[in-house]
């Protein structure tokens, strides 16, 4: 790799780290890397990519743990069905190509930026710990979601954070910090399962991974000390679910013509 590739991995996954403790969706930063600039296979990239994810939330969590944000009291149990949830996702990414799943992926992206814009005081509010949601909605809800992750990351953090803010009525800096948590453990199983598969490419991942360490080092310093955070963390997750629709449906034709 010359110059330009480095600064080009570095500065993305810098931003990817930031992005994936703010809001989510900083997978399609460093998949986009891994597999067009570095030229990786969907499926090495896919498990790839898993590194640089296992760095940045071990990271996050720390910072977030430090300044006494962390309670696990009212969560752990969506903690366990998401690991568990992803162990099938892992299973299925392993036997079954992703790129097929891209078709539909784009449909739900605007499905979600129509949620994400509808009434957005619901994203700004603080956790409501009376609301007890329906163990009938929360336990298939919280298995899908983990097998989604352990399946194919990107997009991940948006699914969870939308279940969470809305169905849930967590505050999405809480929901943010359990986003972290799960995604953190449950993707140290994926990417130990693909090393163990001989599909993981190291020297690209722990390239990518350093950078996005400290960009979810960044993230996290900014998420636990800035006062307006829930609402720069919303902001950037529409921000971040348009730039997914532009992508995914080849718009930039449209737009630089």
């Amino acid at each position: 790799m010359d110059v330009f590739q480095y600064t080009v991995i570095i500065i993305g996954g810098i931003l990817a780290g930031i992005i994936n403790t703010l809001a989510g969706n900083g997978s399609a930063i460093t998949l986009t890397i891994l597999s067009e600039m570095m030229g990786l296979p969907g499926n090495i990239a896919n498990a790839t990519n898993r590194i640089g994810i296992v760095g940045q939330s071990f990271t996050s969590f720390v910072v977030f743990q430090r300044k006494g944000l962390v309670d696990f009291s009212r969560t752990w149990h969506y903690l366990i069905l998401m690991i568990l949830g992803s162990l099938g996702g892992v299973w299925l990414a392993l036997i079954i190509s992703n790129e097929a799943f891209i078709e539909v992926f784009r449909f739900l992206m605007v499905f979600m930026l129509i949620v994400i814009l509808i009434k957005p005081e619901r994203w700004l509010r603080e956790t409501d710990i009376h609301h007890k949601p329906s163990l009938w909605i929360s336990i298939p809800v919280a298995l899908l979601i983990g097998f989604y992750g352990g399946f194919i990351q990107m997009g991940m953090g948006i699914f969870f954070l939308i279940i969470m803010v809305l169905g849930a009525k967590f505050s999405i800096a809480d929901a943010n910090i359990l986003k972290i948590a799960g995604v953190g453990i449950y993707t140290f199983i994926a990417l130990a399962i693909f090393a163990f598969m001989g599909i993981v490419d190291w020297e690209a991942g722990i390239i990518i991974a350093i950078a996005q360490t400290i960009g979810g080092y960044v993230g996290a310093i900014f998420a636990s000390n800035h006062p307006n955070a829930n609402k720069w963390a919303h902001r950037l997750l529409i921000a971040m679910v348009i730039i997914s629709i532009i992508q995914l449906f080849d718009l930039t034709k449209w737009i630089f013509i």
